[in-house]
C-alpha cells in the first residue's frame, strides 16, 4: 500500500507535501533540492526499497521542498531560510518533539542550520555527500560543466545530472530519475533554486551542532571531495566520518547494504538511548565511571540565595542528563551539584563528557551566572549492587573529578588507553597523589574545545 500524501503549511504560506511510513522513532529525510517528487520517487524500485529499509524499525518521513513535486510550485524564495521553513512545517504538522534528521547532498546546509538552532530536537544528524558552503559544490568543474547544459537543453541536462549523481552504469534507475527530475520542477524553478544554493553558507554554524552526527561519503564520488567530507566531519562536534567504497551519489545504488548498515547502527544507538540508556551492568562487568561536580556550589547558594541557586543547578542537571541520554550513559545518583554515571564504552563516556562541557560553555556565553563543572573519568570492574556501583574503580573516578579544575575533563590512564586511536585529544598531566590511594595515578586532560 502506498503511503498517504498529506500537507503542511509553512509560516510564509507554502503548502508542503509529505508522507510517513512505518512506526517508531521518527527519521525525517529531507529532499535533495531542487529535484524531489515523493510520489514518482517510489516508482523507482531501488528508491522504494530504500524507503522500506529505512522504515523497518522507525517512522520515516519524506517531503517535497517548495517548488518541487507535489508541494506548491508557484514560489520565488528558495533561500536557506525557506528550506528551514519547509522542514519546520512538516515536523510541526506531525508534532515531532525529537527526531533524527537525514540530509542528502544539497539539503545538508539547511539541516546543519536547523540542528545548530534546535539541539534539543535533533537526536541524530546524518549528512550524505553534503557540504557547508554551496560554493564548494558549485565551483566543482563537473558541476559547472553540467550547469552549462541547463540553459541549452533541459532533457540532456537532466539525463546528465542523473548519470553523474547515480553513476554512469546506473542504467534504468538513472533514466527513471532523469524523468522524475523533469516532472518534479520546472526548468526556471531549478535555475532559481540552484542560484540560491550557491549562496548557502553555514560554515560558522558547524561548531554549534550538538547532536551526534554521521557524515557518510563514497570515496570515488565526483563531488564533494573526500577532503571536503573529512573537513565537514572534523568541524562538527560529536561527528564521525564513514567513508564507503563506490562513486554513486545515490545511497540506494552500488553497495547499498553498507550504507544502510552504517545508518542503522548509528540510529540504533540513538533509539536505545532514547528508550532509557543502557541496561543495568552485570556483576563484574567492565564499566567507565563518570563524575561531575559544580565548582563552588555552596558559595553560589550563599551569593544567589536558595531559589536562584536551585534554578541554576536545575540547568546543570538538564545539560548533564541530555548528554548522558544522547550517549547512552546510565545515571546512578545525583547530589544536587554533581552526578555519578556509568557507560559500557569509554568512547561514549568521553563523548558525553565533551558534550557536557561544550553545552556548559555555550550556556556561559550569554548567562549572567556561569555554570563551571569539573568532570572525572575512570574505568574498571566495579561491584554492582541494587542499581548502584561500588569499589576502587568508582572511588578513583570520584577522586579524579575532585582533582579537576572548573571546565576540565580529567581521565585516568586506563580511559586514555581504552580510547587510543578514537580521535580524542589527550594531554598528559603527569602523576597525581589522590586521597585514599597509596600510589600516584597518571592523569590525562581531555581537550574538548573545538
Amino acid at each position: 500500500m502506498e503511503p498517504r500524501i498529506q500537507y503542511a503549511q509553512t509560516k510564509d504560506g507554502v503548502s508542503i507535501a509529505f508522507y510517513t511510513l512505518g512506526e517508531g522513532m521518527p527519521l525525517v529525510a529531507m529532499p535533495n533540492a531542487p529535484f524531489s517528487h515523493i510520489q514518482l520517487q517510489r516508482q523507482i524500485p531501488e528508491w522504494q526499497r530504500d524507503d522500506e529499509r529505512l522504515a523497518e524499525r522507525r517512522m520515516l518521513v519524506r517531503y517535497d521542498g517548495r517548488g518541487n513535486g507535489l508541494s506548491d510550485r508557484d514560489v520565488t524564495d528558495y533561500s536557506l531560510e525557506a528550506h528551514v521553513l519547509d522542514l519546520e512545517a512538516v515536523v510541526g504538522r506531525l508534532g515531532l518533539e525529537r527526531f533524527a534528521l537525514y540530509a542528502p547532498l544539497n539539503s545538508g546546509p539547511a539541516a546543519i542550520a536547523y540542528a545548530a538552532r534546535h539541539p534539543e530536537r535533533i537526536s541524530h544528524l546524518i549528512l550524505w555527500s553534503s557540504y557547508a558552503r554551496g560554493s564548494d559544490w558549485i565551483r566543482s568543474s563537473q558541476i559547472q560543466t553540467i550547469r552549462a547544459l541547463m540553459d541549452k537543453d533541459w532533457t540532456i541536462y537532466t539525463e546528465t545530472v542523473a548519470h553523474v549523481l547515480m553513476g554512469w552504469s546506473a542504467g534504468a534507475p538513472a533514466r527513471q530519475f532523469a524523468a522524475m527530475m523533469r516532472e518534479s520542477v520546472t526548468q526556471e524553478g531549478a535555475q532559481a533554486a540552484l542560484r540560491a544554493i550557491a549562496e548557502f553558507d553555514v560554515a560558522s554554524s558547524l561548531s554549534e551542532v550538538r547532536s551526534p552526527t554521521l557524515v557518510l561519503h563514497r570515496r570515488q564520488a565526483p563531488v564533494p571531495s573526500v577532503d571536503g567530507a573529512r573537513s565537514l566531519a572534523s568541524r562538527i562536534p560529536n561527528a564521525r566520518l564513514a567513508l564507503l567504497e563506490g562513486s554513486s551519489l545515490a545511497p540506494f545504488l552500488e553497495d547499498a547494504d553498507a550504507v544502510f548498515k552504517a545508518i542503522d547502527e548509528f540510529l540504533s544507538e540513538g533509539e536505545e538511548m532514547a528508550a532509557g540508556a543502557e541496561p543495568p551492568p552485570a556483576a563484574g562487568a567492565f564499566r567507565t565511571i563518570l563524575f561531575t561536580d559544580v565548582e563552588g556550589s555552596t558559595a553560589l547558594t550563599q551569593r544567589l540565595g536558595d531559589a536562584k541557586a536551585r534554578e541554576l543547578l536545575r540547568e546543570h542537571e538538564r545539560i548533564v542528563r541530555e548528554a548522558l541520554k544522547a550517549h547512552g550513559g546510565s545515571e546512578l545518583k545525583t547530589t544536587g551539584d554533581g552526578f555519578m554515571a556509568s557507560f559500557s564504552s569509554a568512547t561514549r563516556a568521553l563523548e558525553s563528557a565533551i558534550a557536557m562541557q561544550r553545552a556548559f560553555a555555550q550556556h556561559n556565553e550569554s548567562a549572567q551566572e556561569p555554570i563551571l563543572v569539573r568532570v572525572g573519568l575512570n574505568a574498571g570492574e566495579p561491584i554492582a549492587e541494587e542499581d548502584d556501583l561500588y569499589g576502587t574503580a568508582v572511588n578513583l573516578a570520584a577522586r579524579i573529578c575532585g582533582h579537576a579544575e572548573a571546565g576540565q575533563i580529567l581521565a585516568s590512564n586506563v580511559v586514555q588507553e581504552l580510547a587510543a586511536g578514537k580521535g580524542f585529544v589527550f594531554a598528559d598531566k603527569g602523576e597525581a597523589t589522590l586521597k585514599g590511594f597509596d600510589k600516584p595515578v597518571r592523569l590525562y586532560e581531555v581537550r574538548w574545545q573545538a
